[in-house]
């Protein structure tokens, strides 16, 4: 009523759906359980929740990300009753970001410094920000998110996957490996070539063939093996490789490799 001279430029909606399903925010958010410094680059604005975003080599951070991302933080601040102060932003693309820093200085107003080499600390927010380039970050610190990329060359890739054997780590980072494999498959296959290991040996390092065994065994009987070993026929596939190579780790003939895929 109060607005009633201006109603035939005014669309009034008394409630309004975000989404078709429950709500959930798709970035990562990370808890600390104790009052403790982290003594990490890439860690150091955190508080007691840090809410992160990364987004894949191929995308960029465009306004529009960092303002859902900002809003997610608002929403889970107070949906989860957590005070505002208690939340972190980070915020992680594959290239510098010129445009989010430019407008976050400009037109927000926001203080940006470069921290320490690809890490850029946004003040100026009740919420500490950060903005991390991750390729310019250096592998002594921060092996695993620099190499979270798509151009990766063969050097690079045998030293991840000869820290992933030596530390053990291949059965926690199955989804890491699947994507910088899937992402660098010319490289990977290359780094494969000049390796005394074959194929196989390199899965079985990095824990992915213990993985499929483990999902073989739980099918039980030869059909279910028959099963896993097409789909590990198609993911390796996907990702590029060689149906030579695929037939050594899968035990599948090429002639069947050839006639289904």
């Amino acid at each position: 009523m109060e607005l009633e001279q201006y109603r035939d430029v005014l669309e009034f909606k008394p409630e309004y759906p975000l989404t078709a399903e429950p709500l959930k925010i798709d970035i990562v958010i990370i808890k600390k359980t104790k009052n403790v410094l982290i003594d990490k680059n890439i860690a150091a604005i955190f508080r007691k929740h840090n809410i992160l975003e990364f987004k894949s080599p191929t995308d960029y951070l465009s306004l529009t990300d960092f303002y859902k991302v900002y809003g997610y933080a608002c929403l889970y601040s107070s949906l989860e009753n957590i005070p505002i102060t208690d939340l972190t932003i980070t915020l992680i693309e594959s290239r510098y970001p010129r445009g989010l820093l430019v407008h976050l200085r400009e037109l927000r107003s926001y203080t940006v410094e470069k921290r320490s080499a690809g890490i850029y600390t946004v003040t100026g927010d009740i919420m500490p920000i950060q903005v991390i380039d991750s390729r310019e970050l250096s592998e002594g610190e921060n092996l695993w998110l620099r190499n979270l990329d798509n151009e990766l060359n063969v050097e690079r890739i045998r030293r991840i996957t000869g820290e992933i054997a030596r530390a053990g780590k291949g059965p926690r980072i199955q989804a890491y490996l699947d994507a910088i494999v899937r992402a660098n498959a010319e490289a990977v296959e290359e780094a494969t070539r000049m390796s005394d290991l074959t194929l196989e040996q390199v899965l079985e390092r990095t824990g992915l063939i213990a993985k499929w065994e483990a999902r073989s065994k739980m099918e039980g009987e030869a059909i279910g093996e028959e099963r896993v070993r097409r789909e590990v026929a198609t993911k390796l596939i996907n990702i590029g490789l060689p149906l030579e190579q695929v037939a050594q780790v899968t035990g599948l003939d090429i002639g069947t490799l050839t006639q289904n895929y």
